[in-house]
């Protein structure tokens, strides 16, 4: 791993002229903080500066993807440094520029790199303060500041502003943690939902995306891909290809490349090219996957353990054991992986729609054998990312074909080629024995998940007797000693892991409630201690209109609640089943969140409502089919996302707690969704899906299995 950094301390002045420039040290605040400083001793988390002209610069190794961040960064500086928030400049994603970040995921940007913005506005407030005291006569304690601009109170005339106090200086001070930052109370830009800062570029289409980059002479590269993961080139035939003209070909160890001025010639290229192919053998598929899982994970290891399991067994007034599963999920975001790279000098450039500038750059200097101060990537706007812009192969591609060709090259998947190279959400199995006592309460809890890790996968439940286990990889490791786990690349899908986890616990608390002859929401209540998870239930069942009833009760009304990425979060759900189809139709869905100080309550909202949206398509649609390597579903022909027909009325309750820091917000709601249908499906038809997808023919099966059930009985 690289030691350099984007830009140090003693550089930076070279870059913003003059100033005042506050530094955001790793220490207290920084996502992973004791690797950061090992790995990068000398650098910081973030920069703000206050130029000349009184406007504030933020750079951030932060990338603004859809999720709002772009905006609520600024609104944070604003509010502590008590500025217009049309007085901000944020630089995002440039790893010559921006300071070095991990990268943007796991809803870390507000709730980890929040207060380390903050406290670094708070910083600089305090240092213009005091130069303000300086430059007015009077002492701090007699000065107020408002939108730039430093008064004496009761002299509203006796001012000086931001730009005339960073005039000429040469000023830098470093974060700590004694940085007094604003309560609640005092809130003007925090806690409110200005119009978004990218606003206007991305409904008028000026917003620039890796794929818009275009640079003199740029040619557009295709890739020779294997048809299916694991094939080895046993022929090649390039002679029509280079028949054409403008044709550049590339042959270089694993990479064939046609590559043109005209990205239409180059796509004819790759079609003109002959290769054979050798095929491995498939192993598994789509439905033999979870049995492989089980049997490749290895023994699972404890990742909590309490109480006596043992003797709980034997006490249990009844037990409950259970499987679930859920298969490969694409990220499919709307924008497809795409890169342009260009070498001058020594010096390579990369836009790359990525959500890890920095790991990248370290990457792609790796590969090209280049020091990474000679590497530089630039993060356009993302078009979605959901984890899937962390793994960057199309700007490796990119990067090593401008290399090879001397030119700028770009490198855009197409959507089957983002279909097969994309990693995907890894399939998962959870098995659940519990039990309850005789006053109905939770007594046992014996968890074990394969493939699938432990975000969502601890019981927040008061339970006495709990082991949770984990087993298997969530990555793919081709070159790891034994069998893999999984046939081809998975990664990070929005809030990894716990779509699965969630799914599982919050169907096997529901089966418990039905068995126990108690309502859903009164079943939670009694096994639940916590008072967050407590208020936020009933603020979900208030919102939604909630009235008691044992499931199935054939109203198809479902509940189910999580804790993720700091936030406490409850969603109801109602859903209609076509019994003759197996269709289910979702009428309405209530979601509340505690998620501390809200900084931008419309973006909140956004990220809930996008997250419960999203939700739908990995519980009703969204599967990998696969034979071994083979990916099956190519394009959206065969892989079906939620459509706009799909989208109930949705309801968002944001239950305010301002006695707590900011928290998660992108992930929370995605992970009820799951679980939610499940239960309300259960409720509609007196059906338990353990599978998801739970597509019509699931739950038909589901369906005429309870009927069989049911007469045997």
């Amino acid at each position: 791993m690289s030691t350099s950094v984007g830009i140090t301390r003693r550089s930076l002045f070279k870059v913003v002229g003059g100033g005042i420039v506050v530094f955001i040290g790793l220490g207290p605040f920084a996502t992973r903080a004791q690797d950061a400083k090992r790995i990068y001793p000398e650098d910081f988390n973030a920069y703000l500066v206050i130029g000349e002209n009184g406007r504030v610069t933020v750079f951030s190794g932060k990338i603004e993807m859809g999720q709002g961040v772009l905006t609520s960064q600024a609104q944070m500086v604003a509010e502590e440094l008590s500025v217009d928030l049309a007085s901000i400049d944020m630089v995002l994603g440039d790893t010559d520029k921006c300071p070095w970040d991990m990268g943007t995921f796991g809803s870390l940007t507000t709730r980890m790199f929040g207060p380390a913005l903050r406290a670094a506005a708070a910083q600089a407030r305090k240092v213009l303060l005091t130069l303000g005291s300086k430059e007015l006569d009077v002492p701090v304690a007699k000065l107020v500041v408002r939108n730039g601009v430093i008064s004496i109170t009761g002299q509203p005339n006796r001012k000086v502003g931001y730009g005339e106090l960073s005039r000429g200086a040469r000023i830098t001070t470093v974060v700590d943690e004694k940085a007094v930052l604003r309560s609640a109370s005092e809130f003007r830009v925090m806690g409110t939902s200005p119009k978004r800062l990218d606003a206007v570029e991305k409904v008028t289409g000026a917003a620039k995306y890796a794929a818009d980059i275009r640079l003199p002479g740029m040619l557009y590269g295709c890739i020779l891909r294997a048809p299916m993961h694991g094939a080895t080139l046993t022929l090649l035939d390039t002679s029509d290809a280079e028949m054409l003209q403008g044709i550049t070909l590339v042959k270089h160890s694993d990479l064939v490349a046609v590559l043109h001025a005209d990205p239409e010639v180059a796509a004819l290229a790759m079609k003109r090219i002959k290769a054979n192919w050798s095929m491995p053998e498939a192993m598994v598929d789509s439905e033999s996957i979870y049995q492989h899982i089980v049997r490749n994970s290895g023994e699972p290891k404890n990742v909590s353990n309490r109480g006596n399991l043992a003797a709980a067994h034997k006490g249990a007034t009844r037990l409950f054991e259970s499987s679930y599963y859920k298969g490969y999920v694409a990220h499919a975001a709307i924008e497809p992986h795409a890169a342009v790279a260009e070498i001058k000098n020594g010096k390579a450039t990369i836009w790359a729609s990525t959500q890890t500038p920095f790991p990248t750059r370290d990457r792609i200097a790796k590969i090209l054998e280049l020091d990474p101060k000679n590497v530089r990537v630039i993060t356009p706007f993302l078009g979605g990312g959901f984890g899937g812009k962390s793994a960057d192969a199309q700007a490796v591609e990119a990067a090593r074909l401008a290399q090879i060709t001397g030119k700028p090259v770009q490198v855009a998947w197409t959507r089957p080629e983002e279909f097969f190279n994309d990693t995907f959400d890894p399939a998962a199995v959870v098995k659940i024995i519990s039990g309850l006592d005789q006053n109905g309460k939770i007594s046992l809890w014996d968890y074990s998940v394969y493939a699938a890790g432990e975000r969502g996968a601890d019981s927040f439940y008061a339970i006495p007797n709990v082991r949770i286990r984990s087993a298997g990889r969530t990555t793919y490791d081709p070159t790891s000693a034994g069998p893999s786990v999984h046939p081809f690349a998975v990664g990070p899908w929005r809030a990894p892991g716990a779509n699965m986890n969630v799914f599982a616990v919050e169907s096997q608390i529901d089966l418990m409630a039905c068995a126990a002859g108690m309502d859903p929401l009164a079943f939670r209540l009694k096994n639940l201690s916590d008072a967050r998870m407590r208020r936020v239930l009933q603020a979900v069942a208030d919102a939604f209109g909630y009235t008691a009833a044992v499931a199935p009760s054939g109203r198809g009304v479902g509940l189910a609640c999580s804790a993720d990425a700091g936030t406490c979060v409850a969603t109801m759900a109602e859903v209609k089943v076509d019994i003759a189809s197996g269709k289910v139709k979702v009428l309405r869905m209530v979601c509340a969140q505690d998620m501390g100080i809200v900084v931008n309550p419309d973006g909140a909202k956004m990220q809930i409502e996008g997250g419960l949206t999203m939700g739908l398509g990995y519980t009703l649609t969204e599967e990998i089919r696969f034979r071994g390597g083979d990916i099956l579903d190519r394009n959206f022909d065969s892989y079906r996302i939620p459509q706009f027909s799909w989208v109930p009325r949705i309801e968002t309750v944001l239950v305010k707690n301002d006695e707590l820091a900011p928290q998660g917000g992108g992930e929370p709601s995605i992970t009820t969704t799951g679980a939610v249908i499940a239960n309300a499906v259960f409720d509609a038809t007196g059906a338990r899906l353990f599978r998801l997808p739970m597509t019509a023919e699931r739950i038909l099966q589901a369906i005429a299995e309870k009927k069989v059930s049911a007469k045997t009985a």
